[in-house]
């Protein structure tokens, strides 16, 4: 039985971390593709700024109402029709000339590829501990810089090579692969194979069974989702237009720049794999302590994207890479083992789509500003922005600290 298990849980985890990072081919093209859009569609910087933000207020208002469908359905269903979903969205984009169309499957591909995190995570939480969480999601959270990593790598290639139609479609390809093989190595929980329960009740995060939540978990949950407002105000600012100012601002070719945005994605898989195991080996568990100390990491890098990031491409990119190292590891670890210890592994779907959710509008908010700052502005603004957001976090991140010091949370 301990064989089974073990080899259950390797294909949950090679499962799931496929899914996570397959969305991600149907999630990057259009970023690598903005400024060839601009280029041959004609549609400028407030334009693509438009389309984006459509697209993240699908994915944000998404996260709740996945969130919500996986406790209700079990994730494998509700990941199995929002990959399908993503799929199809993706592949049209490659047969849309309009930009009103194109808004409209964004939007589709917004709602779907919402589906993607909370619900894996939630299949996470029922196979693995929380003794072993830190490290085995530290590993499992090298999906999405991964997965970002190669959608990038494939759509400035295809990019290059066959035009925007084929980095699109392609996207969907990888994605089609993935999906056959979640369907047979994907299952919600032991007992689905007839086998005992991993994770047994578990206190959350003030003492109280993961039956509920108290006013102190509630309190928590909305702590650690602001804190993730302002991260992904940076992770998708960087995604969203790191391409597009390498090519507008620095002079690199289209594939070129996004070979050169992934130094962002590449730096953050080693981070987001140090900060997990560390956050086991010497914290006990305490997420928001490792967390906090690698934010104050990210702030001083987002000083230094400030200050130098404007004078030199090479101090760009150096910018990138120290900003993706100190990010994904409490990007990862706060809305993944952070958001089961927080709200519970059995309530872990509901968490980490209330998480997601709130990171969800910083996304957006950062598309519609940042669009905007460009059009009128330049980059020291949004540098600045960055700058000002990653103080905001590492501010979350304190008030946390200090409510696990006087047991008023345990993350």
């Amino acid at each position: 039985m301990e064989a089974e298990l073990k080899s259950w849980r390797v294909r949950v985890f090679t499962a799931t971390w496929a899914s996570y990072a397959g969305f991600y081919f149907c999630r990057k093209p259009f970023y690598i593709a903005k400024a060839s859009l601009e280029e041959t569609m004609g549609w400028d910087a407030a334009t693509l700024g438009a389309i984006g933000t459509a697209y993240l207020l699908a994915y944000a208002a998404g996260q709740f109402i996945s969130g919500w469908a996986g406790n209700r359905f079990g994730p494998r269903l509700v990941l199995l029709l929002g990959m399908a979903v993503t799929i199809g969205a993706n592949g049209a984009f490659g047969f849309t000339a309009n930009a009103q169309t194109f808004t409209a499957f964004m939007v589709v591909n917004g709602f779907a590829q919402s589906t993607g995190w909370s619900n894996n995570v939630g299949t996470m939480a029922r196979w693995f501990r929380r003794e072993e969480r830190g490290t085995v999601m530290g590993w499992w959270a090298t999906n999405f810089q991964v997965g970002g990593v190669l959608a990038n790598l494939l759509a400035s290639a295809v990019l290059a090579a066959w035009g925007v139609q084929w980095a699109f479609f392609s996207g969907s390809i990888i994605l089609m692969a993935v999906w056959t093989f979640f369907l047979f190595n994907q299952r919600n929980k032991p007992e689905d194979v007839g086998l005992a329960p991993v994770v047994l009740a578990e206190m959350s995060a003030d003492g109280t069974s993961d039956g509920g939540w108290s006013r102190a978990v509630i309190t928590n949950v909305l702590i650690v989702g602001v804190f993730y407002f302002f991260v992904k105000f940076i992770r998708y600012a960087l995604w969203s237009w790191a391409p597009y100012l390498l090519n507008r601002n620095y002079g690199l070719d289209f594939d070129d720049a996004g070979y050169l945005s992934t130094a962002f994605d590449m730096a953050g898989i080693a981070g987001v794999i140090v900060c997990g195991w560390l956050s086991d080996k010497y914290f006990g568990g305490q997420r928001s302590q490792i967390a906090f100390l690698f934010i104050c990491g990210m702030t001083a890098s987002c000083g230094l994207l400030y200050v130098l990031g404007p004078t030199s491409l090479v101090l760009f990119g150096v910018s990138l890479a120290l900003i993706g190292f100190t990010l994904y590891g409490p990007d990862a670890l706060m809305s993944g083992a952070g958001a089961i210890d927080v709200g519970s592994p059995k309530q872990a779907v509901l968490a980490a789509g209330i998480i997601n959710g709130m990171g969800s509008v910083g996304a957006v908010v950062q598309e519609f500003a940042l669009g905007a700052m460009l059009k009128d502005s330049g980059v020291g603004m949004v540098f600045a922005t960055l700058l000002g957001s990653s103080i905001a976090a590492a501010a979350c991140l304190g008030v946390l600290v200090l409510r696990s010091r006087y047991g008023a949370a345990n993350i």
